[in-house]
C-alpha cells in the first residue's frame, strides 16, 4: 500500500485489512523527501510494530531505494518465488500518493500515467518486474465514508479527493491550523509573515492572500484564491518538509471516530426498535 508520508495514517485505507485478511502488507511511505524526517521515523516504527506488516520510506522518483521494494516483498513472503510459485503483489493506494510514479520507476519505463490530480489510473493492469514477480496495479480509490474528520481534511489538502467534494476555504483553514501550530517558522519564511502562531486561522488565510496579491475590489482579499495558494504550496512541497500527523494523534482521532460511530449505530438501533414496537401495538383497522 502506497501512502503519503506527510499523512501516513490518513492516507491508509482502513478497509484494506478486512479485504486482504492476513496477507503480508508492505506500507510504502512515499514522498518521504518532503515529509518531516523525525515524524517519518515514528510512523515507520509504528507500522513495523504491527503483525505481518513492514514499512519502507522512499521517494518514488528515485530509482535506487525503489529497488528495495522487491527485496522487502520477498522478506514478507519468503515462500514465494520461482516459476512454480511466482510472487504476485497488488499495489494500491488512495489517489495522488505517487503510485503511478513508483510503478514507472520500478519498471524503468512509463507503464502508468501520472499527474498531480486524483483519478489518473483508470483500470487494473499486470506489470512484470521479473520472470517470477508480477505487480498488479489498481486505480486509486478512497473508502466509501471517511469517519475521521481530520483525515478528510488532510486527504483533500493533499489532492486525494476530487475538487467538487470539498470547500477550498474550509480545507485551507484546517491545514493552516495544523501548520501554524507545528511549523510556524516555515509559514513565516514562505509567506514573509511574523507572529503566525498567535494569528487566528481566518486572519492567517487573509494575510497569505494579501501577501500573494489575491485581492479583489476595494483591497479585499479573495479568500478562495488565498485558499488555493495555501493548498498548492502544500502539495508542491514548497513550504518545506511537513508531516501533518503523528501515530499517537491519528490513533486518538480514530478512537474518537469509532466512539461516535458506535453511538450513532446505537441510536439508529434504538429508533428501529421503537418503530417496530409502535407497529406491534397499533389497534386493528375498523371494518
Amino acid at each position: 500500500e502506497v501512502l503519503d508520508a506527510r499523512l501516513p495514517g490518513s492516507s491508509a485505507n482502513p478497509l484494506l485489512a478486512e479485504i486482504t485478511g492476513h496477507k503480508p502488507t508492505l506500507k510504502v511511505l512515499n514522498k518521504q523527501d518532503v515529509a518531516d524526517p523525525e515524524r517519518t521515523a515514528l510512523w515507520v516504527d509504528w507500522y513495523n510494530a504491527q503483525s505481518d506488516t513492514r514499512a519502507l520510506p522512499l521517494d518514488a522518483s528515485d530509482p535506487a531505494p525503489t529497488r528495495k521494494l522487491i527485496d522487502a516483498c520477498h522478506l514478507l513472503a519468503p515462500t514465494r518465488g520461482g516459476m512454480a510459485k511466482p510472487m504476485r503483489v497488488l499495489i494500491c493506494g488512495v489517489p495522488n500518493v505517487g503510485k503511478s510514479t513508483l510503478i514507472n520507476t520500478l519498471t524503468g519505463r512509463k507503464a502508468a500515467r501520472t499527474g498531480d490530480e486524483a483519478g489518473i489510473t483508470k483500470a487494473e493492469q499486470r506489470i512484470t518486474l521479473a520472470d517470477d514477480f508480477y505487480l498488479y496495479d489498481t486505480p486509486g480509490m478512497l473508502w466509501p465514508r471517511i469517519t475521521v474528520a481530520q483525515s478528510g481534511y488532510f486527504l483533500a489538502a493533499s489532492g486525494a479527493v476530487g475538487r467538487n467534494a470539498y470547500d477550498d476555504e474550509e480545507v485551507a483553514l484546517e491545514l493552516l491550523a495544523v501548520l501554524k501550530r507545528r511549523y510556524p517558522a516555515l509559514l513565516e519564511a514562505r509567506f514573509r509573515l511574523s507572529g503566525v502562531a498567535a494569528m487566528a486561522d481566518e486572519d492567517l488565510l487573509a494575510e497569505v492572500g494579501r501577501q500573494r496579491g489575491a485581492l479583489q475590489g476595494r483591497g479585499r482579499v479573495n479568500l478562495q484564491k488565498a485558499a488555493e495558494i495555501v493548498m498548492h504550496e502544500f502539495r508542491s512541497a514548497t513550504l518545506g518538509r511537513i508531516t501533518l500527523e503523528t501515530p499517537e494523534e491519528f490513533a486518538a482521532w480514530v478512537a474518537e471516530a469509532d466512539q461516535r460511530e458506535a453511538e450513532r449505530a446505537a441510536k439508529k438501533d434504538a429508533r428501529a426498535r421503537e418503530r417496530k414496537g409502535q407497529r406491534r401495538v397499533e389497534p386493528p383497522a375498523p371494518d
